[in-house]
């Protein structure tokens, strides 16, 4: 990239660059660019969503070089994260919309995924059931131990959820035969979304053909802690309704808790221990009305 930035800085004449996470931004008399390292033909992608009537991605000026994409650069305006989630959430319905269609798969397919996802269960049940065991060890555990092992139970519930669900949906869709699939993102949060003269969202780079579902997975995991992820679920499935095995899978995937991280000191542990439970009380939160629903409408039944 350091090559071709130089040769960039020559053709565009910048009065001044600035280097902003991964890319680099020109500013010149003729307009503001930014240069970003090319993974993927995202010329390709652009012109398969223009063609769905999708374009709220930056412009991209210059795609002749083979390790860097020159893009237009899109001034923000500052907003709240509420608000901007959103707006993220209606672009991503309407691109979802917009370039969706059924796949034929094999069952092979969902036993892949199946299998993929129940490892990974597994893997976190051994993974807090050893850790339970090493803490219970302790006659006089520390703050940290003590917060783990009182909040154990809400851990190995989720991943029991997570478990169950997950015959559910493998039993709900293994004899199918078609997939919903859609251009994602994959990598949304509010970083990635800017709105000015126009609303764009960036970094398409990691882009796949693949279930809807990774978007809001990817969005929740990103930003659930800083807004009420309940309303723009709403707001999503309102716009894009998905399918009885989407939305079961989704809930798996949302459920599924992340990692418990070592850390260096007793006070950085228990912010890390918060972390986890936090995410699990706040996805409980989440979902819970959703199978509140699914009851009452078996009782009435």
């Amino acid at each position: 990239m350091n090559r071709s930035l130089e040769v960039l800085k020559a053709i565009y004449k910048p009065y001044r660059y600035t280097l902003k996470g991964k890319a680099t931004i020109l500013e010149t008399t003729s307009g503001d660019f930014i240069i970003k390292s090319k993974k993927k033909n995202v010329q390709e992608l652009y012109n398969y969503l223009i063609s769905r009537g999708f374009d709220n991605f930056p412009k991209l000026i210059d795609a002749s070089r083979v390790d860097v994409n020159v893009f237009e650069y899109v001034e923000s305006i500052p907003m709240p994260k509420e608000q901007m989630c959103d707006d993220i959430i209606d672009l991503i319905a309407s691109l979802h919309n917009k370039t969706s269609y059924f796949k034929e798969v094999s069952e092979d397919t969902y036993k892949a995924i199946y299998e993929d996802i129940k490892s990974n269960v597994s893997y976190l049940k051994n993974y807090y059931n050893t850790l339970f065991d090493t803490e219970f060890c302790f006659v006089y555990p520390s703050p940290a131990s003590y917060q783990f092992l009182r909040n154990f139970f809400k851990i190995n519930a989720a991943l029991d959820f997570c478990e169950r669900e997950l015959d559910n949906w493998y039993e709900l869709i293994k004899g199918e035969t078609k997939t919903r699939v859609a251009v994602v993102h994959n990598n949304l949060a509010t970083d990635h979304y800017l709105k000015g003269s126009r609303e764009v969202l960036i970094s398409w780079d990691d882009y796949l053909i693949d279930t809807p579902i990774i978007d809001i997975v990817k969005l929740y995991k990103n930003e659930y802690l800083n807004v009420n992820f309940a309303e723009i679920l709403e707001r999503y499935l309102y716009k894009f309704p998905l399918l009885e095995y989407e939305k079961k899978l989704l809930f798996v995937l949302i459920t599924l808790p992340p990692e418990l991280k070592h850390a260096e000191n007793e006070f950085d542990q228990c912010r890390e221990n918060n972390r986890v439970i936090d995410y699990i009380f706040k996805t409980e939160e989440l979902i819970r009305p959703y199978y509140s629903e699914n009851n009452d409408e078996s009782k009435t039944e």
